[in-house]
């Protein structure tokens, strides 16, 4: 990995192999895993394994992969059997964004609390 912002992003290293992870669901562009620090029974991450910061940092080009990785996450909410679920992206470090390698959370299993 030559690039030192990829060097750097954990979620590169494990696409990359370096690092070990539960695996959820793999394809050539996109990688789901448990998270290492659940906040529900259920919890993925869903990340493109292509290095992109934040969700303002994908391209035009990039609708089918945005398109992907929602599909992926109905998916793994079906295999585990999840009658209800939420999905979040934080963007940013004022949106709550600690790693920065786009990514998005699949949490169920139990009642969410509302947003507001």
């Amino acid at each position: 990995m030559t690039d030192p912002a990829k060097a750097g992003c954990i979620f590169c290293r494990i696409v990359a192999g370096e690092l070990s992870c539960k695996k959820l669901y793999e394809d050539e562009n996109i990688l789901a895993f448990r998270d290492v620090h659940p906040l529900a029974p259920v919890h993925g991450i869903v990340i493109p394994k292509r290095h992109v910061p934040t969700l303002d940092d994908f391209a035009s080009g990039d609708d089918a992969l945005l398109g992907r990785i929602m599909l992926v996450a109905s998916r793994i909410a079906k295999e585990h059997g999840l009658a209800g679920y939420r999905v979040v992206m934080n963007i940013g470090s004022l949106g709550g964004q600690t790693v920065f390698h786009a990514h998005l959370h699949i949490l169920g299993g139990r009642q969410m609390s509302p947003l507001g």
